[in-house]
């Protein structure tokens, strides 16, 4: 069974709280748990893994490498300037999608600038948790 991991970077585990006019009003609790159920329905398994810090998301992309057939990844603030992120998504080798639930290139300028796309097989954004279910779609019927 294939194996897709989804990773909420930095500030993701406040969703429902943090700017809900931005993020809606939904938890990541309950993003988690229809991720998981889309997985089912898709024939995937949908690992889920949350960090704020940069190190802990590199360290989990690696280990992806040999366990997993793509990654759904939100790295937040990251996108837009860890080039540590950006090249352990090209070390990988296997398919990452990034996401983000707002539309990032409606927002601050700085956030229209994404490090991590050029390594990403694609990117979602503006779509609230469609973003991500578009994206595990997608590596869910990726060869």
């Amino acid at each position: 069974m294939k194996k897709i991991l989804v990773i909420h970077g930095p500030n993701l585990n406040l969703l429902g709280e943090r700017e809900p006019g931005i993020y809606g009003d939904r938890s990541i609790d309950a993003l988690n748990s229809s991720l998981i159920d889309l997985a089912r329905e898709l024939g995937v398994e949908c690992e889920i893994f949350h960090s704020n810090h940069e190190g802990a998301i590199i360290d989990k992309l690696h280990s992806a490498r040999k366990t997993h057939c793509g990654v759904v990844i939100n790295a937040g603030a990251y996108t837009h300037y860890s080039y540590a992120i950006r090249d352990a998504i090209a070390a990988i080798k296997i398919p990452c999608i990034e996401v983000h639930i707002s539309n990032v290139f409606a927002r601050d300028e700085f956030r229209s600038t994404s490090v991590i796309a050029p390594v990403c097989l694609g990117s979602i954004s503006g779509l609230g948790f469609q973003s991500y279910y578009l994206a595990l779609r997608a590596l869910a019927e990726t060869e």
